[in-house]
């Protein structure tokens, strides 16, 4: 049997999810693309200078995890909460 598994590095090359399913692993992929974006973003705009880099990190990835909630709030309608994912990223430590 052949078993194909998928890991997902943040851009510092630290291991954030492994798994054998391409669809999560992509997904979570362009959520750690977006959160970077965001923490770019972020700390150009000098907002929250003084918040740690994993606080930040931990933040933009709930952002960017959530980003059709944020959508909405941002738009005024009401957010209705769904379950979350069940893929469990791995902690980055460091």
């Amino acid at each position: 049997m052949i078993e194909i598994e998928y890991i997902v590095r943040d851009r510092r090359g630290v291991e954030r999810l492994r798994t054998a399913d391409k669809k999560a692993a992509e997904a979570y992929d362009r959520i750690l693309e977006n959160a970077e974006r965001l923490a770019d973003w972020l700390r150009a705009g000098s907002v929250l200078p003084s918040l740690p880099d994993d606080d930040l990190e931990t933040l933009t990835v709930h952002l960017a995890r959530h980003a059709r909630e944020v959508e909405l709030i941002l738009k005024g309608k009401p957010v209705v909460s769904e379950p979350a994912p069940r893929v469990t990223p791995i902690k980055a430590t460091g």
